[in-house]
């Protein structure tokens, strides 16, 4: 396993990019920038979907959970 470096924790991380997509989202909102909210949520989409179509699900067992 790889050794920890890092400053912060993945869930720590991880709540940070929740929080800043959260605020990029209501600002887009409150300035009526629908369109532009259409055009990100179509590219997370598709990014979502290129993402899990190239994982490796195979592989994965209850023994890499540990």
């Amino acid at each position: 396993m790889a050794e920890k470096n890092s400053k912060f924790s993945r869930r720590s991380v991880a709540l940070f990019w929740l929080a800043i997509v959260a605020v990029v989202i209501g600002v887009l909102i409150y300035f009526e920038q629908i369109a532009i909210l259409y055009v990100l949520a179509t590219l997370a989409l598709a990014a979502l979907l290129l993402i899990v179509g190239f994982s490796d699900l195979e592989k994965v067992g209850i023994e890499d959970l540990e």
